[in-house]
């Protein structure tokens, strides 16, 4: 358990709006069809826990044949979790997995010392309108792992925790929260829960972690007498005790955290790495597209094209 001892922890209704350390208002960016607002990294904040990455896809309606096609690509250093809430992905990767992603379901891949993947929207979703809403993130491993072989799992809705109790709903996604374990392999301490809550029902944060934050994906909430709305992320102080209320349409919220990685992280691209000499290892063997001879391949049955490296 991480813990920081020199910070006692409060009463809820006593928390000051100064529990807040850091308040994330992050920008739409439109991709052609869908906006992505990117909370992490921010210039104020690197990473909340092991959480370096944290996209909103959408939400987003497409029409009939339309579909999103992220072409294979690249990653090191890191695991990745897309969660929907709506449409789905067909998600390939280089260590054979193919898999169909639908909403409430884990899809965690783990990079290692590298992985190639793609997302596509499925080919039964384009023979009609279509959806697009959800969070993708990645989690940044420990020094130790870093050059783990990558690894694949899928854990379907029905495996993931689910916690009830008077207009509150937490799905425990990754890690360990309020005396639950959610299944999937983790490298470090980490929690990571879709939350819904009714009308003004309360939601204390698990306060057995270092690194707190929440993503307001719809609704909105109240910390201290002051109200936040969707798209914004906060991260809390460590040590204190902190519940947060569902304004009058209720919300539904993102929380994630766990602790403090061993020191910083550099991200270029799709590359994160403790050091920068890795990530320029890896760039240099994805330019060479050398498949299968080193770190990188193309996934299986999604060979013939690939996003090259950036100029």
């Amino acid at each position: 358990m991480s813990w920081n001892p020199a910070v006692e922890p409060g009463c809820p209704d006593e928390v000051g709006i100064d529990a807040i350390e850091t308040l994330i208002v992050p920008r739409a960016r439109d991709l052609g069809g869908f906006s992505v607002r990117r909370a992490l990294p921010a210039p104020k904040r690197q990473m909340v826990g092991p959480f370096i990455f944290f996209d909103q896809a959408g939400p987003a309606e497409l029409l009939t044949g339309q579909g999103v096609d992220v072409r294979p690509h690249p990653h090191i250093g890191l695991g990745t979790v897309t969660y929907l809430f709506r449409g789905d992905f067909h998600h390939r990767d280089s260590t054979g997995a193919d898999q169909l992603i639908r909403p409430g379901a884990l899809n965690w891949m783990v990079a290692g010392r590298g992985v190639t993947h793609s997302e596509r929207t499925s080919a039964a979703a384009r023979t009609g309108p279509n959806s697009l809403f959800g969070i993708q993130t990645w989690l940044a491993l420990p020094d130790r792992h870093e050059d783990m072989a990558p690894m694949f799992e899928h854990h379907g809705k029905e495996a993931l925790p689910l916690i009830e109790d008077h207009g509150v709903s937490v799905r425990l996604i990754l890690g360990e929260a309020y005396g639950k374990n959610a299944p999937a392999t983790m490298f470090s301490e980490t929690f990571y829960a879709d939350v819904r809550l009714e009308a003004g029902c309360r939601l204390p944060l698990p306060d057995n972690h270092e690194d707190r934050g929440i993503y307001i994906v719809e609704g909105s909430i109240s910390v201290a007498g002051q109200t936040f709305e969707a798209s914004q992320m906060m991260v809390f102080r460590p040590g204190d005790r902190i519940t947060v209320a569902a304004g009058d349409q209720g919300a539904r919220l993102m929380i994630l955290g766990g602790a403090t990685l061993g020191g910083p992280r550099y991200i270029w691209w799709n590359f994160v790495a403790s050091s920068r000499d890795r990530i320029e290892e890896a760039k240099a063997e994805w330019r060479a597209e050398r498949w299968g001879e080193g770190r990188f391949d193309l996934p299986m049955n999604d060979r013939d094209e690939h996003i090259p490296l950036p100029a």
